[in-house]
């Protein structure tokens, strides 16, 4: 079992350290040029890989450009556009109200403040934390996603299970700096070595600060439950 350290800020800082010499071009996946894009494409992605969003929204963007066309969009022509997405009936509302609400309210583009994006149809504090980091250069949270969810109770940096909550326990204890550096890593991590039902803890780079490591704990953390 690994031992982590402590107090939990330093087992945060030690292993932001060592997943930075691992992953050094760590950066977000999803493709975009606008801040419109960006949007749209954090919306999609919503328990859908970021390779297939990739894949639908290189067409998508080419048809639509705007928040204009967004929202005059037909919903079902918008829902077949995205198809291959999951859940894309219903995020084709999504997109379509978010156009409406954006030339509606926003002169058409995408506000910079967390409670206009979080009023926005389908987009959670997640994603607005997405958007705010890379569309604005306002980092003002951490973004939790499964990845990050995971390899945080697995490294003892937190107990709690929502999103919400885990993100106010990294918040204390990742320097304020790495806020956004510190998913890309965890999202890198998550998808090469710590995978939800095989992590390959044997090639891990933080295996002896991990107390959940697999062969040495007993327990998944991230799942409270046996190996």
């Amino acid at each position: 079992m690994g031992e982590p350290l402590e107090p939990r800020r330093e087992q945060a800082v030690e292993l932001i350290d060592r997943l930075e010499a691992e992953y050094p071009d760590s950066t977000i996946s999803l493709n975009f040029d606008t801040r419109l894009e960006l949007l749209i494409a954090v919306v999609l992605s919503a328990q859908c890989t970021d390779e297939r969003v990739n894949e639908v929204t290189a067409e998508l963007f080419e048809k639509y450009e705007s928040a204009e066309e967004f929202a005059e969009a037909d919903e079902e022509q918008l829902a077949e556009d995205i198809y291959g997405i999951t859940f894309h009936n219903s995020k084709a509302g999504y997109l379509k109200s978010i156009g409406e609400t954006l030339v509606a309210d926003h002169d058409g583009e995408v506000p910079d403040t967390m409670d206009e994006l979080t009023e926005l149809s389908g987009v959670g504090r997640k994603t607005a934390n997405v958007v705010l980091q890379h569309a604005h250069d306002v980092v003002e949270g951490i973004v939790v996603d499964t990845h990050v969810q995971r390899i945080s109770r697995r490294l003892g940096l937190t107990e709690a299970e929502r999103p919400e909550a885990i993100e106010a326990d990294l918040l204390d204890v990742v320097p304020e700096e790495h806020w956004q550096q510190f998913t890309h890593l965890l999202i890198d991590h998550g998808r090469a070595v710590c995978t939800a039902r095989n992590p390959d803890c044997g090639e891990c780079v933080l295996a002896d600060i991990c107390p959940s490591a697999k062969g040495d704990s007993e327990i998944d953390l991230a799942s409270g439950e046996a190996w």
